[in-house]
Protein backbone atom coordinates (compact mmCIF):
# COMPACT_ATOMS: atom_id res chain seq x y z
CA UNK A 1 0.00 0.00 0.00
CA UNK A 2 1.21 3.54 -0.68
CA UNK A 3 2.34 5.71 2.23
CA UNK A 4 0.80 9.17 2.53
CA UNK A 5 0.05 11.79 5.11
CA UNK A 6 -3.23 12.20 6.97
CA UNK A 7 -3.71 15.48 5.02
CA UNK A 8 -3.12 13.85 1.64
CA UNK A 9 -5.49 10.97 2.45
CA UNK A 10 -8.29 13.46 3.13
CA UNK A 11 -7.44 15.42 0.00
CA UNK A 12 -7.44 12.26 -2.12
CA UNK A 13 -10.93 11.36 -0.91
CA UNK A 14 -12.38 14.74 -1.86
CA UNK A 15 -10.84 14.48 -5.34
CA UNK A 16 -12.18 10.96 -5.78
CA UNK A 17 -15.67 11.65 -4.45
CA UNK A 18 -16.09 14.87 -6.41
CA UNK A 19 -15.08 12.99 -9.56
CA UNK A 20 -17.48 10.14 -8.75
CA UNK A 21 -20.49 12.25 -7.77
CA UNK A 22 -21.18 15.65 -9.39
CA UNK A 23 -23.48 16.62 -6.49
CA UNK A 24 -20.53 16.81 -4.06
CA UNK A 25 -19.15 20.30 -3.44
CA UNK A 26 -16.84 22.01 -0.94
CA UNK A 27 -17.33 25.35 0.77
CA UNK A 28 -15.46 27.29 3.42
CA UNK A 29 -13.05 30.12 4.15
CA UNK A 30 -10.23 30.14 1.59
CA UNK A 31 -10.80 26.51 0.56
CA UNK A 32 -9.54 27.31 -2.93
CA UNK A 33 -6.36 29.00 -1.70
CA UNK A 34 -5.24 32.62 -1.54
CA UNK A 35 -4.26 34.92 -4.39
CA UNK A 36 -0.84 34.01 -5.75
CA UNK A 37 1.71 36.79 -6.24
CA UNK A 38 0.44 39.91 -8.04
CA UNK A 39 -1.52 38.14 -10.75
CA UNK A 40 -4.69 37.99 -8.70
CA UNK A 41 -5.13 34.32 -9.60
CA UNK A 42 -5.89 31.97 -6.76
CA UNK A 43 -3.10 29.55 -5.97
CA UNK A 44 -5.37 26.55 -5.22
CA UNK A 45 -3.30 25.71 -2.13
CA UNK A 46 -6.41 24.66 -0.27
CA UNK A 47 -7.06 26.56 2.90
CA UNK A 48 -5.04 27.23 6.02
CA UNK A 49 -4.03 23.55 6.41
CA UNK A 50 -3.85 22.69 2.69
CA UNK A 51 -6.44 19.90 2.87
CA UNK A 52 -8.50 21.11 -0.12
CA UNK A 53 -5.47 21.76 -2.33
CA UNK A 54 -5.91 21.33 -6.09
CA UNK A 55 -9.70 21.13 -6.05
CA UNK A 56 -10.36 24.55 -7.60
CA UNK A 57 -8.64 24.07 -11.00
CA UNK A 58 -10.15 20.60 -11.33
CA UNK A 59 -13.75 21.30 -10.33
CA UNK A 60 -14.19 25.04 -10.69
CA UNK A 61 -15.71 27.80 -8.61
CA UNK A 62 -19.22 26.35 -8.69
CA UNK A 63 -18.08 23.33 -6.66
CA UNK A 64 -15.17 24.81 -4.66
CA UNK A 65 -16.75 27.83 -3.03
CA UNK A 66 -14.80 30.41 -1.07
CA UNK A 67 -17.13 31.93 1.49
CA UNK A 68 -17.16 35.00 3.72
CA UNK A 69 -15.66 34.70 7.20
CA UNK A 70 -18.98 33.51 8.59
CA UNK A 71 -19.33 30.02 9.99
CA UNK A 72 -23.12 30.16 10.13
CA UNK A 73 -23.09 31.04 6.42
CA UNK A 74 -20.70 28.18 5.58
CA UNK A 75 -22.72 25.51 7.37
CA UNK A 76 -26.05 27.05 6.37
CA UNK A 77 -25.02 26.95 2.70
CA UNK A 78 -23.90 23.33 2.91
CA UNK A 79 -26.98 22.23 4.88
CA UNK A 80 -29.46 24.01 2.62
CA UNK A 81 -27.87 22.70 -0.56
CA UNK A 82 -27.75 19.18 0.87
CA UNK A 83 -31.47 19.32 1.60
CA UNK A 84 -31.98 20.27 -2.04
CA UNK A 85 -30.10 17.29 -3.50
CA UNK A 86 -26.43 18.21 -3.21
CA UNK A 87 -23.80 16.75 -0.89
CA UNK A 88 -21.99 19.57 0.83
CA UNK A 89 -18.60 19.41 2.52
CA UNK A 90 -18.32 22.44 4.79
CA UNK A 91 -14.91 23.31 6.22
CA UNK A 92 -14.77 25.17 9.52
CA UNK A 93 -11.27 26.60 9.92
CA UNK A 94 -11.03 25.78 13.65
CA UNK A 95 -13.29 23.64 15.83
CA UNK A 96 -13.58 26.54 18.26
CA UNK A 97 -15.75 28.36 15.69
CA UNK A 98 -18.41 25.63 15.62
CA UNK A 99 -20.24 27.68 18.22
CA UNK A 100 -21.02 30.23 15.51
CA UNK A 101 -22.78 27.54 13.48
CA UNK A 102 -24.49 25.55 16.24
CA UNK A 103 -27.99 26.58 15.18
CA UNK A 104 -27.44 25.30 11.64
CA UNK A 105 -25.73 22.17 12.99
CA UNK A 106 -27.73 21.09 16.05
CA UNK A 107 -31.11 22.75 15.49
CA UNK A 108 -31.36 22.29 11.73
CA UNK A 109 -29.18 19.58 10.15
CA UNK A 110 -29.49 17.21 13.09
CA UNK A 111 -33.29 17.45 13.19
CA UNK A 112 -34.52 17.34 9.57
CA UNK A 113 -34.83 13.57 9.17
CA UNK A 114 -36.57 13.17 12.54
CA UNK A 115 -38.97 16.09 12.10
CA UNK A 116 -39.91 15.02 8.56
CA UNK A 117 -40.64 11.44 9.57
CA UNK A 118 -37.74 10.24 7.45
CA UNK A 119 -38.86 12.03 4.28
CA UNK A 120 -35.98 14.52 4.25
CA UNK A 121 -32.28 13.77 4.31
CA UNK A 122 -29.33 16.06 4.91
CA UNK A 123 -26.12 14.45 3.55
CA UNK A 124 -23.72 17.13 4.74
CA UNK A 125 -20.17 16.72 6.12
CA UNK A 126 -18.80 19.42 8.41
CA UNK A 127 -15.00 19.09 8.48
CA UNK A 128 -13.45 20.48 11.66
CA UNK A 129 -9.72 20.81 12.53
CA UNK A 130 -9.47 20.50 16.31
CA UNK A 131 -7.14 20.09 19.24
CA UNK A 132 -4.14 21.44 21.11
CA UNK A 133 -0.44 20.94 20.51
CA UNK A 134 0.12 23.53 17.77
CA UNK A 135 0.67 26.59 20.01
CA UNK A 136 -2.52 28.26 18.75
CA UNK A 137 -3.84 29.35 22.17
CA UNK A 138 -7.19 29.09 23.91
CA UNK A 139 -9.49 30.21 21.07
CA UNK A 140 -8.01 27.95 18.37
CA UNK A 141 -7.13 24.73 20.24
CA UNK A 142 -10.31 23.29 21.74
CA UNK A 143 -11.74 19.86 21.05
CA UNK A 144 -15.51 20.49 20.76
CA UNK A 145 -16.25 16.88 19.79
CA UNK A 146 -17.71 16.23 23.24
CA UNK A 147 -20.33 18.93 22.59
CA UNK A 148 -21.58 17.71 19.19
CA UNK A 149 -21.42 14.05 20.27
CA UNK A 150 -24.18 14.92 22.75
CA UNK A 151 -26.54 16.04 19.95
CA UNK A 152 -28.95 13.36 18.65
CA UNK A 153 -29.06 13.21 14.87
CA UNK A 154 -25.38 13.98 14.29
CA UNK A 155 -22.75 11.40 13.46
CA UNK A 156 -19.32 12.25 14.87
CA UNK A 157 -16.08 10.89 13.40
CA UNK A 158 -12.49 11.09 14.69
CA UNK A 159 -9.89 9.27 12.56
CA UNK A 160 -6.53 8.59 14.23
CA UNK A 161 -4.45 7.61 11.18
CA UNK A 162 -4.27 8.22 7.41
CA UNK A 163 -6.00 4.97 6.41
CA UNK A 164 -8.98 5.67 8.65
CA UNK A 165 -8.99 9.29 7.49
CA UNK A 166 -9.57 8.03 3.95
CA UNK A 167 -12.04 5.29 4.81
CA UNK A 168 -14.11 7.31 7.25
CA UNK A 169 -14.30 10.46 5.09
CA UNK A 170 -15.47 8.39 2.11
CA UNK A 171 -18.19 6.87 4.29
CA UNK A 172 -19.10 10.31 5.63
CA UNK A 173 -19.54 11.88 2.20
CA UNK A 174 -21.77 9.01 1.05
CA UNK A 175 -23.84 8.97 4.25
CA UNK A 176 -27.34 10.44 4.05
CA UNK A 177 -27.15 11.94 7.55
CA UNK A 178 -25.13 14.93 8.78
CA UNK A 179 -21.60 14.06 9.87
CA UNK A 180 -19.22 16.22 11.90
CA UNK A 181 -15.73 15.08 10.92
CA UNK A 182 -12.95 15.98 13.37
CA UNK A 183 -9.37 16.19 12.05
CA UNK A 184 -6.62 16.82 14.59
CA UNK A 185 -4.41 19.71 13.47
CA UNK A 186 -1.29 18.07 14.89
CA UNK A 187 -1.90 14.91 12.82
CA UNK A 188 -2.08 16.38 9.31
CA UNK A 189 1.55 15.47 8.67
CA UNK A 190 1.35 11.97 10.16
CA UNK A 191 2.24 9.30 7.60
CA UNK A 192 0.89 5.79 7.20
CA UNK A 193 -0.12 3.15 4.69
CA UNK A 194 -3.39 3.89 2.91
CA UNK A 195 -5.36 1.42 0.76
CA UNK A 196 -5.56 2.29 -2.91
CA UNK A 197 -8.81 2.83 -4.79
CA UNK A 198 -12.21 2.92 -3.18
CA UNK A 199 -11.98 2.35 0.58
CA UNK A 200 -14.70 2.75 3.19
CA UNK A 201 -14.63 2.26 6.97
CA UNK A 202 -18.08 1.72 8.51
CA UNK A 203 -19.28 3.96 11.31
CA UNK A 204 -19.79 2.49 14.77
CA UNK A 205 -17.03 -0.12 14.49
CA UNK A 206 -14.06 0.54 16.76
CA UNK A 207 -10.62 -0.85 15.94
CA UNK A 208 -8.73 -2.99 18.46
CA UNK A 209 -5.13 -1.95 17.80
CA UNK A 210 -3.48 -4.00 20.55
CA UNK A 211 -4.60 -6.95 22.64
CA UNK A 212 -3.84 -7.77 26.25
CA UNK A 213 -5.49 -9.18 29.36
CA UNK A 214 -4.38 -6.69 32.02
CA UNK A 215 -6.24 -3.49 31.16
CA UNK A 216 -8.33 -1.76 28.51
CA UNK A 217 -7.36 1.61 27.07
CA UNK A 218 -10.16 3.42 25.23
CA UNK A 219 -8.93 6.37 23.15
CA UNK A 220 -9.92 8.59 20.26
CA UNK A 221 -8.22 10.85 17.72
CA UNK A 222 -4.69 11.94 18.55
CA UNK A 223 -4.91 10.24 21.94
CA UNK A 224 -4.69 6.87 20.16
CA UNK A 225 -1.15 7.66 19.03
CA UNK A 226 -0.19 8.65 22.58
CA UNK A 227 -1.67 5.43 23.93
CA UNK A 228 0.35 3.46 21.38
CA UNK A 229 3.51 5.16 22.64
CA UNK A 230 2.70 4.11 26.20
CA UNK A 231 2.24 0.42 25.36
CA UNK A 232 5.89 -0.73 24.91
CA UNK A 233 7.06 0.46 28.33
CA UNK A 234 4.03 -1.12 29.99
CA UNK A 235 4.71 -4.37 28.13
CA UNK A 236 8.31 -4.37 29.34
CA UNK A 237 6.91 -4.57 32.88
CA UNK A 238 4.50 -7.35 31.98
CA UNK A 239 1.40 -5.16 31.58
CA UNK A 240 -0.42 -5.93 28.34
CA UNK A 241 -3.42 -3.87 27.28
CA UNK A 242 -6.28 -3.87 24.87
CA UNK A 243 -6.18 -0.59 22.94
CA UNK A 244 -9.51 0.45 21.45
CA UNK A 245 -9.60 3.23 18.86
CA UNK A 246 -13.22 4.39 18.86
CA UNK A 247 -13.06 5.92 15.35
CA UNK A 248 -16.58 7.31 15.81
CA UNK A 249 -18.08 8.70 19.00
CA UNK A 250 -21.61 8.71 17.59
CA UNK A 251 -22.44 5.97 16.85
CA UNK A 252 -20.35 4.49 19.67
CA UNK A 253 -19.18 0.86 19.49
CA UNK A 254 -20.53 -0.13 22.89
CA UNK A 255 -20.03 -3.85 22.28
CA UNK A 256 -16.29 -3.48 21.64
CA UNK A 257 -15.91 -1.57 24.91
CA UNK A 258 -17.93 -4.01 27.00
CA UNK A 259 -16.28 -7.08 25.47
CA UNK A 260 -12.86 -5.74 26.43
CA UNK A 261 -14.01 -4.70 29.91
CA UNK A 262 -15.34 -8.20 30.49
CA UNK A 263 -11.92 -9.59 29.56
CA UNK A 264 -9.66 -7.20 31.50
CA UNK A 265 -11.81 -5.72 34.26
CA UNK A 266 -9.61 -2.59 34.37
CA UNK A 267 -10.19 0.46 32.18
CA UNK A 268 -8.49 3.74 31.30
CA UNK A 269 -10.34 6.21 29.05
CA UNK A 270 -8.13 8.80 27.33
CA UNK A 271 -9.78 12.00 26.11
CA UNK A 272 -8.18 15.31 25.10
CA UNK A 273 -11.20 17.36 26.20
CA UNK A 274 -11.55 18.84 29.71
CA UNK A 275 -13.00 16.44 32.32
CA UNK A 276 -16.45 17.87 33.05
CA UNK A 277 -19.11 16.45 30.67
CA UNK A 278 -16.31 14.88 28.61
CA UNK A 279 -16.35 11.74 26.48
CA UNK A 280 -14.20 10.15 29.17
CA UNK A 281 -16.87 10.77 31.81
CA UNK A 282 -19.62 9.60 29.45
CA UNK A 283 -17.81 6.35 28.61
CA UNK A 284 -16.85 5.77 32.25
CA UNK A 285 -20.50 6.20 33.21
CA UNK A 286 -21.58 3.82 30.46
CA UNK A 287 -19.11 1.18 31.70
CA UNK A 288 -20.26 1.64 35.30
CA UNK A 289 -23.88 1.18 34.24
CA UNK A 290 -23.43 -1.74 31.84
CA UNK A 291 -20.18 -3.46 32.83
CA UNK A 292 -19.98 -2.91 36.57
CA UNK A 293 -19.90 -6.62 37.42
CA UNK A 294 -16.74 -7.02 35.31
CA UNK A 295 -14.80 -4.18 36.93
CA UNK A 296 -11.89 -4.97 39.26
CA UNK A 297 -10.94 -1.32 39.76
CA UNK A 298 -12.52 2.13 39.33
CA UNK A 299 -12.40 3.42 35.75
CA UNK A 300 -9.56 5.93 35.32
CA UNK A 301 -10.09 9.02 33.15
CA UNK A 302 -7.09 10.69 31.52
CA UNK A 303 -8.15 14.14 30.29
CA UNK A 304 -6.93 17.69 29.92
CA UNK A 305 -7.37 19.95 32.96
CA UNK A 306 -10.60 21.91 33.38
CA UNK A 307 -8.96 25.05 32.00
CA UNK A 308 -8.50 26.91 28.71
CA UNK A 309 -5.66 25.70 26.50
CA UNK A 310 -2.47 27.66 27.34
CA UNK A 311 -0.49 29.57 24.70
CA UNK A 312 2.90 28.88 26.34
CA UNK A 313 4.53 25.88 24.68
CA UNK A 314 5.67 24.39 27.98
CA UNK A 315 2.26 24.86 29.59
CA UNK A 316 0.52 23.43 26.53
CA UNK A 317 2.72 20.32 26.67
CA UNK A 318 1.73 19.89 30.32
CA UNK A 319 -1.94 20.50 29.46
CA UNK A 320 -2.33 17.83 26.75
CA UNK A 321 -2.70 14.24 28.04
CA UNK A 322 0.38 12.31 26.94
CA UNK A 323 1.95 8.85 27.12
CA UNK A 324 3.24 9.43 30.68
CA UNK A 325 -0.27 10.25 31.91
CA UNK A 326 -1.63 7.12 30.25
CA UNK A 327 1.18 4.96 31.65
CA UNK A 328 0.49 6.19 35.19
CA UNK A 329 -3.26 5.60 34.88
CA UNK A 330 -2.80 2.05 33.59
CA UNK A 331 -0.42 1.22 36.43
CA UNK A 332 -2.92 2.62 38.91
CA UNK A 333 -5.79 0.41 37.74
CA UNK A 334 -3.56 -2.65 37.46
CA UNK A 335 -2.22 -2.24 41.01
CA UNK A 336 -5.65 -1.51 42.54
CA UNK A 337 -6.58 -3.96 45.28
Amino acid sequence: MPVMTYRDALNQVMHQEMERDPTVFVCGEDVSGGAGGTSGEREASGGIFGVTGGLLPKFGEDRVIDTPISENTIVGLAVGASLAGKRGIAEIMFADFLGLALDQTMNQAAKFRYMSGGKAKCPVVIRVPYGAGMNMAAQHSQTMYQIVTSVPGLKVVMPSNPADAKGLLTTAIRDDDPVVFFEHKAMYGRKGEVPEGEYLVPFGQAAVLNEGDDATIVAMGRMVAFAEKALPKLAEDGINCDLIDLRTTSPLDEDAILDSVEKTGRVVVVDESPPRCSLASDIAGFIASHGFSSLKAPVQQVTAPHAPVPFSRDLERAYVPGPAHIDAAVRKVVSYK
